[in-house]
This record gives C-alpha cells, structure tokens and sequence, in this order.
C-alpha cells in the first residue's frame, strides 16, 4: 500500500503549534505567521538563525556572569553590536512583523523585536517576559535587586516616571485619571504568549484592514480564530472581509456563527441585517 506523506499546510502547522498553552513555542509560532506572506520559508531555519545568535552571544559571557552584567551584555550585542531597532521609516510594514525579515532587515516593531530579544534572554537564564503596555509592547526582567522594563524598539531601560509619563496620554483617554487612577504595576503584567501572538496577528489585521487586503485580512482572521476559538469577534470581522470579496455562502457561515455566540454584543441587529442582505445577494445571483 502506497502511503502519501503530504507536508502540512501552513494553518496545519500553525494549528499544532498552538494546540496547549503549556510549553507554548512562542518563537516558533512568532516566525510561523510570515507563511502567509512567504510560503517557501522554513520555520526551522529562522529558529536556527536565533540559535546562532546565542551562540555568539554566550561566547561573550563568562561563566559566572551574574544576571545584570548578562542583561548588560545582551543589550550591547542586540541593540548597538547587532543594530537591532524599531522601523521608524516604515513602521506599518506587514514585514516588520515578520520575524524573517526582521532577522534580515534588523528592524521591526516593539512586539517583534521583543520576541527576539526575550528568546535570546531566556537562553542566558534570564527571567524575561513580554508586557502587553498600552499602545507600545515593553519587556520586563526580573533581577535579584528589581525589575528592569526596557522598550525594545529603542533599547532603552525605562523608569517609573517615564513608565507614568508614557501612560498618562492612555489614562486620559480611558477617564484613568486623579481618583481613579490605576497603579503602574497593573500595565506591567507580564503576558502570555498565546496573547502576545494574537497582539501580533492584530497588529497585521490592521494593516490590512486599513489597506482593505481582504485576501491576507482573511488569512490572518483565520489563524485568529485557531489561536483564539472563543473570540467571536474574529469570526464577525472574518465574515465580513468575506463579504467585501463577495464571498456570501462563507461570510453569512461566519456571521450567523458570531451571532449565535455574541448575544449581547452592540452590533447584532447589524450583523443580523447583513446576514439577510447577504442571503437576498445570494439568492438572486442563483440561476433560475
């Protein structure tokens, strides 16, 4: 008997990488989502590159290197050695967000950047993890004499002032303000990595919205929902880059789907009014 061994598609891949939570392969499913847009790329191979890359920043650390004398050195060899920072140039480049071409480029934006560096500190021992910041994605270490929150797109340590000073914007847009203002720590939670990869399939939602790319929109709503299968908002807005494709049999599929679920939301009698619109543009386009 003749057994085909067909490769995985690139959703196939994705869909086992984010199967469990535990043990989640964040640089794996991170340097995954540039399939979309480079269906030839080897995942392993970008891993393999990071690898190199804590080669050759191990080689720089003495053995006995306490933590901050390790973070010291990784923030020299990635930021200034390396050369590793935002795209100010271009910041709304689907490719900053792909690690890929961040790796090439060496410019990317905070989230991207971040998930580099956080692989290359984990590989030091470092207790490193992603902050989903209002508005700018930040990394936080803890030391054994306190934390350090650095911005990745810049290198920069940032204090509690400026952590404050670049909040406040944030706060007054939110009514977070004199009495009912949050404290700092609450920003700084550390996020998980099943999070930071939908941040980072948000950031491209985006920018193909904004674009109206509804070819690569829908293919980032349709690792949206894998990742994240209760977010029923993600099927809504799948719906209706579909529609815009004049794809009607699988945006209504969509749209009946989020109002199943989304009982509550504000927009179902919307919704509801496009799922019937939608059905009428079908139905009259039937041949007789």
């Amino acid at each position: 008997m003749k057994i085909s061994l067909r490769a995985p598609t690139p959703l196939e891949f994705f869909t086992a990488l984010v199967q469990s939570d535990e043990h989640f392969p964040l640089l794996e499913a991170a340097a995954s989502l540039a399939q979309d847009e480079y269906p030839e790329l080897d995942v392993q191979q970008v891993l393999g590159e990071v690898d190199q890359l804590l080669a050759r920043l191990k080689r720089r650390i003495p053995p006995d290197a306490a933590p901050l004398q390790c973070l010291r050195v990784l923030n020299q060899f990635f930021f200034r050695d390396l050369g590793f920072g935002g795209n100010v140039n271009d910041y709304y480049d689907p490719d900053n967000s792909y690690l890929n071409a961040v790796l090439r480029t060496r410019r990317g934006i905070p989230i991207s950047l971040a998930v580099l560096w956080m692989e290359l500190a984990h590989g030091l021992g470092l207790s490193a993890r992603g902050v989903g910041f209002p508005g700018h994605f930040m990394v936080k270490v803890n030391l054994p004499k306190g934390q350090v929150v650095i911005d990745p797109f810049s290198g920069q340590s940032l204090s509690r002032e400026e952590l404050s000073e670049r909040l406040e914007p944030y706060q007054r847009r939110s009514g977070l303000v004199e009495d009912f203002e949050a404290p700092i720590g609450l920003y700084l939670q550390a996020t998980p990595p099943r999070d930071i990869i939908a941040r980072m399939l948000r950031n491209l939602k985006e920018i193909h919205k904004t674009q109206q790319d509804w070819q690569r929109l829908i293919a980032v709503q349709d690792r949206l929902i894998i990742l994240l299968p209760q977010a029923w908002g993600e099927y809504r807005d799948r719906g209706l880059a579909h529609a815009s494709l004049g794809n009607a049999a699988q945006a209504v599929l969509d749209l009946e789907n989020y109002l199943v679920h989304a009982e509550e939301a504000f927009d179902i009698d919307a919704m509801a009014d496009r799922v019937a619109e939608l059905r009428r543009a079908k139905n009259g386009s039937a041949p007789g």
